[in-house]
C-alpha cells in the first residue's frame, strides 16, 4: 500500500487549556511575515486547521499552532495560531503550548527567545527550571464603563480591552457562580454578551470585533488567587486556562484603573482553578507590555493520516460559521 499523507503533531496544555501544534506535513509558505502565512492559511490551505481541529481528530476546546521558519533574524520560530472556526490574532497559552514544544524537540533551552506572532513579536523566557514566562504585545484598556442591556441578563457593565485579542470584561453581574458545573450557562451569558456588542455596535480600535468575552468573580481560595474567571472564545468553548490574552487585557485594565502597580504580581485563577501569574510594565503612552507565566505539558505525539478514502479527511466541518480573521 502507498503510505498514508501525514501531519506530525506534539499535543499539550497549558493550565488545562489544550494546544495542538504541527511540526512536520504542512505547506510551504511564500509570506514574508506570520500574517502573510495566517492569510495563505485562511484563503489556500483551511483543510489544515479542519483536519486538525475538527472532529474527528480534535475538538472545539483545542487550538492548533503550525510552527513556521521566522521571517525575522531575532526569532526562534514563527507561528500561527487558530480554533475550530477560524484564525487568531494571538494566543498566550498556545505560545507557552508551542515554547514547551520546542523544548521537548530540544529546539530551544534555558533563555530568552522571540517567537514570531501574526501581531508581532512575542518574547518566552524560559528559567533553569523550565518555568516559562511570555511577554506579550503592548495591552490597553480601549472603553471604560460600557453599558449594555443584555437580553435575559439585564444591564451588564464592562470594559473592552486589547491583549493580543479583543475582550469585553465584567464582574460577574449575576447569580451564576463561576464553577465548572455551571460552564453551560455561563456560556449563554457569554454568548448574549456578545450578541449585545454586535446590536449596539460596540468595537475594538478599528472597528475590531470583541469576540471573547471574560467574566469575573471572586477567587475560589483567595490565598493563592487574586481573582477568578470564565472566558468564551469566538468559537463558544470555554477557556480551560485562565487565558493569556485575557489576563493580559485584564492588567492593562487594572493598571488603567489605579488597581495595580508596575511589577506588582496578579494571580488570575481560571474555571479549573489553575492560574497564571502575570505582571505588567507601563509604557509612557498608558499601554502595558504584560508578562504571564504559567506551566505546560507535553501530552502526546502523534502522526495524522489523511486517508483520501475517509470522508471526514479533513474533519466534519463545525456547525458554527465565522469570518476570515476571527481572533482567540
Amino acid at each position: 500500500m502507498k503510505p498514508l499523507p501525514t501531519i506530525r503533531v506534539l499535543d499539550s496544555h497549558t493550565e488545562g487549556e489544550p494546544t495542538r501544534v504541527i511540526v512536520s506535513g504542512g505547506p510551504t509558505f511564500r509570506g514574508t511575515s506570520m500574517l502573510d502565512v495566517r492569510r495563505e492559511l485562511e484563503s489556500e490551505h483551511d483543510w489544515l486547521r479542519t483536519s486538525c481541529l475538527n472532529e474527528p481528530r480534535g475538538n472545539e476546546a483545542m487550538v492548533g499552532a503550525i510552527l513556521c521558519e521566522s521571517t525575522r533574524d531575532d526569532c526562534v520560530a514563527g507561528v500561527v495560531f487558530f480554533n475550530n472556526v477560524g484564525y487568531l490574532n494571538g494566543c498566550i497559552h498556545g505560545t507557552i503550548g508551542v515554547v514547551q514544544t520546542l523544548i521537548h524537540l530540544e529546539t530551544i533551552s534555558a533563555g530568552d527567545h522571540g517567537i514570531e506572532t501574526p501581531v508581532g513579536r512575542v518574547t518566552a523566557i524560559v528559567d533553569q527550571a523550565g518555568i516559562i514566562s511570555v511577554r506579550n504585545v503592548a495591552s490597553f484598556r480601549h472603553l471604560q464603563g460600557i453599558e449594555l442591556k443584555v437580553a435575559g441578563f439585564g444591564t451588564v457593565v464592562g470594559d473592552v480591552a486589547w491583549g493580543g485579542n479583543w475582550f469585553f470584561l465584567t464582574d460577574n453581574p449575576t447569580d451564576i457562580p463561576l464553577e465548572r458545573a455551571r460552564t453551560a450557562q455561563l456560556t449563554q451569558f457569554a454568548m448574549a454578551i456578545r450578541q449585545s456588542l454586535r446590536d449596539n455596535a460596540v468595537t475594538g480600535r478599528d472597528g475590531g470585533e470583541i469576540d471573547h468575552i471574560e467574566i469575573f468573580a471572586k477567587p475560589t481560595n483567595p490565598q493563592h488567587a487574586d481573582s477568578k474567571n470564565f472566558v468564551l472564545c469566538p468559537g463558544n468553548a470555554y477557556d480551560r486556562s485562565p487565558c493569556g490574552t485575557g489576563t493580559s487585557a485584564k492588567l492593562a485594565c487594572l493598571v488603567a484603573a489605579g488597581k495595580l502597580s508596575p511589577g506588582q504580581v496578579w494571580r488570575q485563577a481560571g474555571i479549573l482553578d489553575t492560574i497564571f501569574y502575570g505582571s505588567a510594565a507601563v509604557l509612557s503612552d498608558g499601554s502595558v507590555i504584560p508578562t504571564i507565566q504559567a506551566r505546560a505539558f507535553i501530552n502526546a505525539e502523534a502522526n495524522l493520516l489523511i486517508d483520501p478514502a475517509d470522508p471526514f479527511r479533513f474533519g466534519i466541518p463545525s456547525p458554527i460559521s465565522l469570518t476570515p480573521s476571527t481572533s482567540s
